[in-house]
């Protein structure tokens, strides 16, 4: 799956007592209704946001994981995580919409019927 938006925070990395590494970002998703989303980087991924800054457009590859975790007291949760494994810049003027400009040379709209004086009709119909 695929997530675009804006960056809006950037993460320190994280390292655990086991050694393993992860480091989060935030993305502002650009719909009608933006959300931030966080999404972690894992181990060896963490290295892909060292290039990034705070304000620049993104397209980020996901994997949505799950997973399910027995309390002592035999309560059952279930807890989801969005996992990043690319990261792809995005220029800012591709993800603005264009609009065509009329053009100056334009001439001037007749009313006039261009078929009226034509009697001949070879339609095959």
């Amino acid at each position: 799956m695929e997530l675009q938006g804006t960056v809006k925070k950037l993460f320190d990395a994280q390292t655990f007592a086991s050694g393993f590494q992860k480091r989060e970002m935030v993305i502002l998703t650009q719909e009608q209704y933006p959300q931030p989303i966080n999404i972690e980087f894992l181990s060896d991924k963490i290295s892909l946001l060292d290039n990034l800054k705070e304000g620049e457009t993104v397209k980020v590859g996901i994997n949505i994981r799950g997973r399910e975790w027995v309390s002592p007291q035999g309560e059952t949760k279930y807890f989801n995580s969005i996992t990043g494994w690319r990261i792809e810049k995005v220029s800012d003027m591709a993800s603005e919409p264009t609009q065509a400009s009329p053009s100056q040379s334009a001439s001037p709209v007749s009313n006039e019927n261009p078929f009226a004086g034509d009697d001949d009709d070879d339609l095959p119909f």
